[in-house]
């Protein structure tokens, strides 16, 4: 039962749990009650809304950085990827496999800003040794979502 809400929920979160209850074919108060005990259980986390910013007036700025860091004893990466997802500007963090340890995806207004963040917060902390930083110059697909779709041209085709 919690599979199936979490697949319906997870690609629409404003889904209302009457319409959900019917979908599942399950009763709306055991639906209800189950979101419930996962929100406390904490294997729902939050609801979110996706936002293809490019269709709108706000300038934002994104970047993942690959993160080499020094692993503690006993700790891991665990006390080092906390630290960094303290920061506000950071999005997510990620434990990742390849040369580098932990990518770290983050939010500015402008280039300088998420720049200066690498350099003057991510890259001085006691365990980093190195990052690597990407900017996203565009998003074509996000949480499963296709930003930006392409117009169907609906003219009719002419020949001659």
């Amino acid at each position: 039962m919690r599979e199936k809400i979490l697949s319906v929920i997870e690609k629409n979160s404003r889904i209302e749990i009457k319409e959900l209850a019917v979908l599942l074919g399950m009763d709306e108060v055991a639906v209800a009650n189950e979101l419930k005990a996962m929100e406390e259980e904490g294997i729902i986390c939050g609801y979110h809304t996706l936002i293809d910013w490019e269709k709108t007036s706000i300038e934002t700025v994104s970047a993942l950085i690959e993160v080499k860091v020094t692993p503690q004893r006993g700790q891991g990466f665990d006390n080092i990827a906390e630290r960094i997802y303290q920061y506000p500007e950071v999005n997510a963090v990620y434990l990742i496999s390849g040369g580098f340890d932990l990518l770290v995806s983050i939010e500015g207004k402008t280039l300088k800003e998420v720049s200066l963040f690498v350099s003057e917060k991510l890259s001085t902390l006691e365990t980093v040794i190195s990052t690597s930083t990407h900017f996203v110059l565009k998003k074509y697909k996000d949480h499963g979502t296709i930003l930006g779709k392409k117009a169907i041209d609906e003219r009719e085709k002419i020949t001659l």
